[in-house]
C-alpha cells in the first residue's frame, strides 16, 4: 500500500519521516505533551529523528499506515500528529493526536482524527479503533467521544503505572 498524503478541507496528513525530526523534537516537549502524553526523553533533534526511524517508520512500512505529520493547508505550517497504532497492550489499534499549544481547540483534531479512522476502516481494513487518554486530559476526552468511541474500562500498558480511561469504537 502506497504512503498517501491524506486531504481535508483545511489540512494535509503525510506520513511522518525523518525529515520531520526538528518538529518532533518541537511537539514532543511541549508541556502538554510531556505532562498528558508522556516524556519521550527526546533531547535532541537527532533524538528525535531516531525515535522517528525505530517507532514511526517500521510501523509504516509494516503496516502501511502509522503517524500522520499535520499540515496547514494555508501557509504549509507543521501543527501536529495524529495516527492509528499498534500498542503493545492493547489488542485493537489506538489513535492518538497532539498538536502544538497555538493549535490546539480550532478543530483540528477532530478533523484530521474523523478522517484518519474513516480511512482506517475503509482503506487499512480495520474492525475496530480504541483510543487511551488521562484521567486528567479532558480535552482528549472530549474529542475521542466526540469522535464516536466510547468508553470502555480503565488499562495500564505494559511498565506504565498509570490508569488510563479505554475508549474503543466498531466499523459499523
Amino acid at each position: 500500500m502506497k504512503k498517501q498524503t491524506i486531504e481535508t478541507e483545511r489540512l494535509l496528513l503525510q506520513p511522518m519521516s525523518t525529515d520531520d525530526a526538528e518538529f518532533i523534537y518541537e511537539l514532543y516537549n511541549s508541556p502538554k505533551f510531556i505532562e498528558f502524553i508522556g516524556d519521550r526523553k527526546i533531547r535532541t533533534v537527532h533524538d528525535a529523528e531516531k525515535y522517528i526511524t525505530e517507532k514511526f517508520l517500521p510501523q509504516l512500512e509494516k503496516l502501511g499506515f502509522g503517524n500522520y505529520l499535520i499540515v496547514l493547508k494555508d501557509g504549509n505550517k507543521k501543527i501536529g500528529g495524529v495516527g492509528i497504532f499498534e500498542r503493545d497492550g492493547l489488542e485493537v489499534h489506538d489513535i492518538g493526536f497532539s498538536f502544538l499549544p497555538e493549535f490546539e481547540g480550532k478543530g483540528y483534531g477532530y478533523e484530521s482524527a474523523s478522517k484518519l479512522m474513516e480511512i482506517g476502516f475503509k482503506e487499512f481494513g480495520l474492525k475496530k479503533i480504541s483510543a487511551i487518554t488521562t484521567k486528567a486530559n479532558i480535552s482528549s476526552q472530549k474529542l475521542i467521544e466526540k469522535l464516536g468511541l466510547k468508553f470502555q474500562k480503565t488499562v495500564r500498558l505494559p511498565n506504565d503505572e498509570e490508569e488510563l480511561l479505554y475508549y474503543e469504537t466498531e466499523n459499523l
